[in-house]
């Protein structure tokens, strides 16, 4: 998982990286590389983040404790900072990598999507992603997973992700789907959430699903 002014060219920044594809671009923003799409970008997540994320979790709260290990009801201010603070670092030795998502015409704070569990031996990591409640059913987490997982490949050179979901959790299910991840099959008592066992449904990406 868990600013940028846009411009008339979409958000930009110093050192601009070459276009991926006509409908994606990677650019830089102070320093944080940022995918978009065109409506939404990801970016890596600064301080002055820390409200909006913060803002956004509680909105959201009841759906995202569910299934969300990190989000309670007394989730505060502080431990949203350390999240952020850890992110940077994170980055930098390659051990997670977490995106905000956010609207490239206003700069608005969406959600945030992320890869992490990295195994380098094998090429692989695991995707997780939310999205704020009032944004949902927009397709912001559709087109954020398939961007997160463009840059897993295409940066970071992995030859696989993954994606966990409970199968219970028919939301997730359905943006992995929309997104174009492959279902695999179900793992019996992958997650434990709250305590609680589940079984999960696993689904992939690799390079060619996006050729």
């Amino acid at each position: 998982m868990h600013g940028c002014a846009p411009s008339s060219e979409g958000i930009t920044a110093p050192n601009p990286v070459a276009l991926l594809t006509p409908a994606l671009r990677v650019v830089q923003c102070a320093d944080y590389v940022l995918r978009s799409d065109g409506n939404i970008g990801l970016r890596q997540f600064t301080l002055e983040d820390a409200p909006s994320l913060f803002n956004a979790v509680h909105e959201s709260m009841t759906q995202l404790s569910a299934w969300m290990v990190w989000a309670h009801p007394k989730y505060s201010m502080e431990e949203t900072q350390s999240f952020v603070s850890k992110c940077g670092p994170g980055w930098e030795k390659g051990e997670q990598y977490s995106f905000a998502i956010v609207d490239v015409r206003d700069g608005q704070f969406l959600g945030s999507v992320g890869l992490s569990a990295i195994n380098r031996a094998h090429g692989f990591a695991n995707l997780g992603y939310w999205v704020r409640v009032r944004k949902t059913r927009h397709g912001v987490g559709t087109s954020a997973t398939r961007m997160a997982a463009r840059f897993s490949f295409e940066t970071l050179g992995l030859n696989r992700v993954e994606l966990l979901v409970p199968t219970a959790n028919v939301a997730s299910q359905r943006v992995a789907e929309k997104a174009g991840a492959k279902r695999e099959g179900v793992l019996r008592k992958r997650l434990r959430l709250n305590g609680v066992a589940h079984d999960a449904f696993v689904y992939s990406f690799v390079p060619e699903d996006f050729r």
